[in-house]
C-alpha cells in the first residue's frame, strides 16, 4: 500500500465549532495518523499521512465539517516525506 502525507487548511467558521476533534475522530476512523490545530488567521490546519483512498476520504470529510462549521474552503497538498513515525492522530493546541 502506497502511504502519502498531505497538509490540509481549511478555512470558513471552523474555529470554536469543535472542528478540530471532528478531524481526529474522522482521521482515526480512517487508519490515519497525524495532527491538526487552530492557526492564528482563524483557519485549521494540519497534517494526515497515510493510503491515498483514506486521505481522499478525509478530505470529503473535510469539506463536511461538523454540524455548527461552515466550510468555505479545503486546500490539500502533498508533503514530501511521508514517514512520520507517528502512532495517531492528535489535537495540537
Amino acid at each position: 500500500m502506497m502511504r502519502a502525507r498531505w497538509r490540509f487548511t481549511v478555512r470558513g467558521r471552523v474555529q470554536g465549532v469543535g472542528f478540530r476533534r471532528f478531524v481526529q475522530r474522522a482521521a482515526t476512523a480512517l487508519g490515519l495518523v497525524g495532527f491538526v490545530r487552530n492557526e492564528a488567521d482563524g483557519s485549521v490546519g494540519g497534517e494526515a499521512e497515510g493510503a491515498l483512498a483514506q486521505l481522499q476520504q478525509l478530505q470529503q470529510e473535510l469539506l463536511r465539517g461538523p454540524r455548527f462549521a461552515r466550510v468555505d474552503e479545503v486546500g490539500v497538498a502533498p508533503v514530501v516525506t511521508a514517514t512520520s513515525g507517528e502512532t495517531g492522530f492528535q489535537v495540537i493546541r
